[in-house]
């Protein structure tokens, strides 16, 4: 009598449809490295073939008629101003969220509230320019007169403060509340994560709820909360309606609560329109400096996580 082994056949057709299923996840994911890769490569040669011009030309010949550098030097620090005032007033507030969320808040609440941080994150840009610049600016350009008169012996609140409220500490508000709910969403979501034997570890030793979340939740989020943070930073370098609509142009002032200040972002939306001939030039050479920002935070933010995830393993 013939016996055939159904089971064994079965076995082999199922592991062959698995190799191959392999094989095509394998290969459809390298094609999408590549093509990633592709892109950013074929982006950053236009910014540069574009940008040459503008770093050969006579420096009579770019805005301001002192070269490139003189050119580009204030809106880049202009840039960093603005992101560097959105992060230190965003982060504190957006880990805050994210622990009251997670570790405080009942959970009807912390749904709710969830949902609302990631709404605030759908709105557009515009949006919180045109609120920046007809609400925030009117309503705080007085405060900024106190700041003058009260601390105007630190050269950041020098005097005279702008009337219109137009300034880049204005901006930097702004940026904060737009990176708000990116930091918030990614912070919750790795405090989430966070191992329960290790907070239960922790309460059970004694600790209270803050020396917990001390111990054991901000440890473990640490490498999420920087990426987060990383994130928030690319997205206020980057952006370009809402400072564009809140700040005014003018020179490099060292004060924040002066009129003047711009950003790359900004700079270029706002010229790009009718500019022609080597000013088209000077703007990508401005776009290709903030790209370059831009690749040297994430190269940076990388390493820092690297170190971290080194550092938590050999302890």
């Amino acid at each position: 009598m013939l016996k055939v082994d159904v089971t064994t056949n079965s076995l082999t057709t199922s592991q062959g449809a698995g190799r191959a299923g392999d094989k095509v996840f394998s290969g459809a994911a390298l094609t999408a490295g590549c093509l990633i890769l592709a892109v950013l490569f074929g982006v950053a040669l236009f910014l540069v073939v574009q940008a040459i011009p503008a770093f050969v030309a006579p420096a009579a010949d770019i805005q301001g008629g002192q070269g490139f550098i003189a050119y580009i030097w204030p809106i880049v620090l202009g840039t960093l101003i603005a992101a560097l005032i959105a992060l230190v007033i965003a982060t504190p507030v957006a880990i805050g969220v994210a622990l009251f969320i997670s570790h405080y808040a009942p959970r009807r609440l912390a749904s709710g509230l969830g949902y609302v941080i990631d709404l605030l994150a759908a709105i557009p840009s515009v949006v919180y320019g045109a609120w920046g610049a007809a609400f925030l600016a009117k309503e705080i350009a007085p405060a900024y007169d106190w700041l003058a008169n009260n601390l105007g012996w630190l050269p950041i609140f020098q005097g005279p403060a702008s009337a219109t409220g137009k300034t880049i500490l204005t901006a930097g508000i702004v940026l904060s509340v737009m990176v708000l709910p990116i930091i918030t969403s990614l912070s919750r979501e790795i405090f989430l994560q966070t191992p329960k034997l290790h907070e239960e570890a922790a309460l059970a030793l004694g600790a209270t709820r803050w020396e917990m979340i001390k111990m054991a939740v901000l440890p473990f989020g640490r490498p999420g909360i920087i990426s987060a943070v990383m994130l928030g930073l690319g997205r206020a370098l980057g952006e370009t309606m809402a400072v564009a609509l809140v700040l005014s142009s003018g020179v490099l002032t060292a004060s924040l609560i002066q009129s003047g200040n711009q950003t790359i972002a900004a700079e270029i939306a706002l010229n790009f329109p009718e500019a022609s001939g080597l000013k088209v030039n000077t703007l990508i050479a401005a776009g290709l400096v903030l790209f370059v920002i831009t690749l040297g935070v994430n190269m940076v933010a990388r390493w820092i996580i690297t170190k971290h995830k080194e550092f938590s393993g050999a302890n």
